[in-house]
């Protein structure tokens, strides 16, 4: 039985580079060591990183005037170093709440003692759709607009980048690599690998060089021009979860960039929206334009048939279809690694449910 995993993270990831993993495992470039067990120190650690440093700028066009860091802590310690970093001239931060993790950023930085201001929310519609600025910022208002480019949770997903004439702080972390960007529009990118580029334990940091302030305060761990000094290497850096990630960004180069991965996620996405939307069973509340192409959320609108259609979807070998704890109902991730033969046995289940289901 095939299995596909619709996890939202940990996510599936591309079967060459985890057998690319498996072969690397004992022994890495016939060191006679393990990834698990070379030095960071080591001059075989020290290429993994400079490689995906190299190809990671190749993928994304990323300018020389922006800093690429591997960072720890994930999204949620983005949440707190940002601002530490970024917010000490006005300590006052504009939000676009587009759902929970915005929700959590803004959070974070008003626990740090920041000013944070909601420009635009959604909250009340559920986060069915995104928040709009409706009205240019002031250029010296604020010290950044926090964005999250695509809600794992909601499933809905920004395709443009809003327009600010203050730097715009991304959370790319659900949709990093999987839809195309200009990084120029950005003064800050942060994401977490675990969506789409690796393993969890490390996130990937790309910050514009002047935005990076002197900030004394800061503890070490979360300084950003520490860790650009350093070269992503203050402390112990998670060097197996960096290596896989390297190893994603030569497949995602191999199999055409950037601009494939977003084609194939759109084309995967808008074959199973198209289904949902011609079900009389399941219900796909996202507002249309704002969609997200890699996780799409959906339900019966009966908490004890999704149930049902969890488990009975497990033992088909389609996995963690479960939607996130704090909505309930049901999500497909279709990262850059779900091929389209996922997202046929999704829709073939899901009609065969249908049918077996539709007078529930």
């Amino acid at each position: 039985m095939s299995v596909f995993n619709f996890s939202a993270g940990p996510a599936v990831m591309p079967k060459p580079v985890i057998e690319q993993i498996q072969r690397d495992l004992p022994s890495l470039d016939n060191s006679g060591m393990s990834i698990l067990e070379i030095s960071h120190r080591s001059a075989l650690f020290q290429n993994i990183i400079d490689e995906a440093v190299a190809d990671l700028r190749d993928l994304l066009n990323i300018p020389a005037n922006y800093h690429i860091c591997f960072a720890q802590g994930g999204g949620t310690g983005q949440f707190a170093a940002v601002p530490l970093n970024l917010a000490n001239n006005r300590r006052h931060i504009a939000l676009l709440d587009s759902g929970t993790w915005a929700a959590k950023a803004g959070k974070e930085a008003t626990r740090l003692g920041y000013q944070v201001t909601t420009l635009a929310t959604t909250k009340d519609g559920k986060y069915r759709e995104l928040p709009r600025l409706k009205q240019a910022i002031p250029a010296d208002s604020f010290d950044y607009l926090h964005v999250t480019t695509n809600n794992t949770i909601e499933g809905t997903a920004y395709h443009t980048v809003p327009e600010s004439e203050i730097p715009i702080v991304a959370d790319m972390s659900s949709n990093f690599l999987g839809e195309n960007y200009d990084i120029t529009n950005f003064g800050l990118v942060f994401a977490g690998a675990q969506k789409n580029l690796g393993p969890a334990g490390v996130t990937v940091v790309i910050v514009r060089e002047d935005l990076i302030q002197t900030a004394e305060a800061v503890p070490s761990i979360f300084d950003y021009q520490l860790a650009i000094d350093k070269g992503s290497m203050l402390n112990t850096p998670p060097t197996f979860a960096i290596y896989a990630a390297g190893l994603v960004l030569k497949w995602i180069k191999a199999e055409g960039g950037v601009t494939e991965m977003a084609r194939r996620n759109q084309a995967k996405s808008d074959k199973l929206y198209d289904y949902l939307d011609e079900s009389k069973l399941f219900n796909a509340p996202a507002f249309k334009p704002d969609r997200s192409y890699t996780n799409v959320v959906f339900s019966t609108n009966n908490d004890e048939l999704d149930a049902v259609l969890v488990k009975e979807a497990t033992a088909a070998g389609l996995m963690n279809l479960k939607g996130h704890r704090s909505v309930g109902g049901l999500r497909a991730s279709l990262y850059n690694a779900m091929p389209m033969a996922g997202v046929d046995a999704l829709i073939d289940f899901l009609y065969q449910f249908e049918q077996t289901h539709q007078e529930a």
